[in-house]
């Protein structure tokens, strides 16, 4: 099994993947981004050290160079998380070997919060940790809200008021919920966004622009009165900054979820289980959240679908898709 894994997560992604290979009695080349490196020379050292062979568990280092080495071996399956772009240039190179490909790549990922909810204030909270929790570096990652009009202003004071009270400064700082972004290209795509959002007539409610010290820091971002129109509703982010959007019924916030060329996950705040399941029912995402957002668990199948990928991680979808049946049929003398 070959592994392509991504550096947002850098244990916790590789896992998902090399621990269900290994139990389902695999060997696995597990490459690590090149941006973190050091995670996957550890991840390889304690698993020798927990008793797994040297020869069953491989790492191989480097960039795109060796990533594109890897896709011309004779793996059996090929097991690729990270953007939607490098995912199907893989799914392309190694289609003519008839293995397994599996790709788990971006969102888009939309909530909705409807117009029953009696505690707008913590929903407010737990919605905007789910946009910016991780510096919004997460592919599950809440990435453009839609909220009811009759609760719109509401939530949207309680949203920036909740924003504002974080501190950023460095992880190791006690209190610190914004730290730097691990990548400096992507303050060039955050600045892009907000930059094409407020030409087209978003307004900046806080944040909107590079901090002014040391380190890859960006401001948390949130921006009204945006459309599908915007860059910022339609391309992943990948970073402090979220669009809110009014709408006036269920009925718009579906077809607005919906718009998309992803599919990871969706969620809606409803005081109404029944309501929400009927708006989730209707999404196409992998992953649906009734009045919580961005979380994984290992006990529910994790995949994607559209341009968020294919396949299925954790759960016995995950163990599974590193099986292969064979069939006996046996007849004695």
């Amino acid at each position: 099994v070959c592994n392509i894994s991504a550096w947002n997560y850098p244990f916790l992604v590789g896992v998902n993947v090399f621990v269900p290979a290994l139990l389902a009695g695999n060997a696995v080349m597990y490459k690590p981004s090149e941006y973190s490196t050091l995670t996957g020379l550890e991840i390889e050292k304690l698993l020798i050290e927990a008793g797994v062979p040297e020869n069953v568990f491989h790492i191989a280092v480097g960039g795109k160079e060796t990533g594109e080495m890897l896709l011309q071996l004779p793996f059996d399956g090929y097991f690729f998380t990270g953007s939607y772009k490098t995912g199907r240039l893989i799914y392309e190179k190694v289609a003519s070997k008839m293995v397994p490909c599996q790709c788990e790549m971006g969102g888009k990922d939309p909530l909705y919060v409807t117009d029953d909810i009696a505690d707008l204030k913590n929903v407010a909270a737990a919605t905007a940790d789910g946009a910016f929790y991780n510096n919004g570096q997460s592919c599950c990652a809440v990435e453009r809200i839609y909220v009811h009009e009759r609760v719109y202003d509401q939530y949207i004071e309680e949203f920036v008021k909740e924003v504002r009270s974080w501190k950023t400064g460095l992880p190791t700082e006690a209190g610190v919920y914004i730290g730097p972004l691990s990548r400096k290209e992507q303050l060039s795509v955050l600045e892009s966004q907000v930059k094409d959002a407020i030409q087209k007539g978003g307004m900046v409610l806080t944040g909107g622009k590079r901090m002014d010290r040391d380190g890859f820091y960006f401001e948390p971002t949130v921006v009204k009165n945006v459309s599908h129109q915007m860059s910022l509703m339609n391309d992943e982010s990948f970073g402090p900054v979220i669009g809110i959007m009014k709408v006036k019924n269920d009925e718009e916030a579906i077809q607005l979820m919906q718009d998309t060329e992803y599919g990871l996950t969706a969620s809606v705040y409803s005081n109404s289980k029944e309501r929400a399941e009927n708006i989730l029912h209707q999404v196409n995402a992998g992953t649906g959240y009734w009045n919580c957002c961005d979380r994984v668990s290992a006990a529910v199948p994790w995949s994607g679908r559209k341009h968020s990928g294919f396949g299925a991680t954790l759960s016995h979808a995950g163990l599974r898709a590193f099986t292969r049946p064979k069939a006996y049929h046996l007849r004695s003398a």
